[in-house]
C-alpha cells in the first residue's frame, strides 16, 4: 500500500512587521525557511502556514489540527513574558496542539511558547543574550539516548539567537541539552496527552539566515560587547555570507570561527528536525491509523 504525503503545519511567530523585515533581508519568512527545512527530511510533504501573530488570522480548529502530522513553531522575534495580542493566540494554539496529540516540535521561540503552554515560565537571561553559534551543546543522559538527538555527538555545536529561556521548568519536562548559556538547550514536553520535541537553538537557520539576523539587530550587536563597533559587525557579516556561498572554498573562515560540518552541512545541522520527522512523525502517523 503507497502510504499518502505526510500533512504538516508550520506556525510563523512573528508579526506582520518582523515577517516583511526578514524577507526584506532574506527573501523568505521563518516559516517559508520552516517549510523548505521539513521538506528537506520529508519530500513528499505538503505543508501549510498559520500565522496566529497576524491580526485577524484564521487559526485551526480542533479538527483542523487532528488533521496534520505534524506541527511546529518557528522562532520569533517577540518575548513571551510581553504576552498580549501576538502572543497569547500562539499559547492557546499550542495548548490546543498538545490536546490534539499531534507530534508537535519547535525552535527557541517554540520551546518557549510550548514551554508556557504546559504550565511553565520563561525568564530573560541572565546570562545574557546567546548569539550565532551554541557552543558545547552537552547531552544529557537521556538526551544521548533520545530519539531527537540521533546521530548527534555528545557535545556539539548549533546556529543560535535568544535572548530568553526556560525559568521554570513545567511539569512534563524532560532535558535533554544544555550548556553554559542556558539549562534547557533542548527537551521533550508531555502534556494533555501531547509530546513535545524542541530546542533553544536553531537547527532550521543557514548562515546566512545568522548574517540576515545580525543585520536586523544592528547597533545592538555592539552596544552589547558581541562586537568592538559597526565595522567589526559589518566584517563579520561578511564572513558569514562568504562562508555559506562558498563553504568548500573558504575553509579559511570555518577555521578561524570554529564552524564545522554540522552548522555549514544542511542535514547535519538540521538533525533534530528530520528526526522528528523519522522518529515521531512518522510513527505517530502509523500508530493514529493515517496511512
Amino acid at each position: 500500500m503507497t502510504q499518502r504525503p505526510l500533512r504538516l503545519l508550520v506556525v510563523e511567530g512573528n508579526t506582520p512587521e518582523t515577517c516583511d523585515r526578514v524577507r526584506d533581508l532574506t527573501g523568505k519568512t521563518m516559516s517559508d525557511n520552516y517549510a523548505e527545512v521539513l521538506l528537506r527530511a520529508a519530500p513528499e510533504a505538503t505543508v501549510d502556514i498559520c500565522y496566529p501573530a497576524f491580526p485577524g488570522a484564521n487559526l485551526p480548529d480542533p479538527a483542523g489540527l487532528e488533521s496534520y502530522d505534524g506541527v511546529a513553531i518557528t522562532g520569533s522575534a517577540l518575548n513571551i513574558y510581553d504576552r498580549g495580542p501576538a502572543i497569547d493566540p500562539q499559547i492557546e494554539l499550542a495548548r490546543a496542539v498538545y490536546r490534539s496529540r499531534v507530534p508537535f516540535f519547535g525552535s527557541c521561540w517554540g520551546l518557549q511558547v510550548a514551554t508556557v503552554a504546559a504550565g511553565g515560565e520563561v525568564r530573560k537571561n541572565p546570562k545574557g543574550r546567546e548569539l550565532g553559534i551554541a557552543r558545547k551543546i552537552t547531552l544529557t543522559e537521556l538526551g544521548q539516548n533520545h530519539k531527537m538527538h540521533a546521530g548527534r555527538p555528545p557535545v556539539f555545536d548549533a546556529p543560535c539567537v535568544h535572548m530568553d529561556e526556560v525559568g521554570l521548568n513545567p511539569e512534563g519536562l524532560r532535558v535533554t541539552a544544555f550548556n553554559q548559556v542556558s539549562d534547557v538547550q533542548a527537551g521533550e514536553i508531555a502534556h494533555d496527552g501531547g509530546l513535545f520535541w524542541g530546542v533553544q537553538y536553531h537547527p532550521e537557520f543557514s548562515l546566512l539566515d545568522l548574517a540576515a539576523i545580525m543585520v536586523r539587530y544592528g547597533r545592538v550587536l555592539w552596544t552589547e560587547g558581541f562586537f568592538p563597533d559597526e565595522q567589526a559587525t559589518k566584517a563579520h557579516i561578511a564572513d558569514l555570507e562568504a562562508l555559506h556561498a562558498d563553504p568548500a572554498g573558504r575553509w579559511d573562515l570555518a577555521w578561524r570561527y570554529g564552524i564545522g560540518p554540522e552548522i555549514i552541512e544542511p542535514m547535519l545541522r538540521q538533525n533534530e528536525i528530520s528526526n522528528w520527522i523519522e522518529h515521531h512523525v512518522r510513527p505517530t502517523r502509523s500508530a493514529r491509523g493515517r496511512v
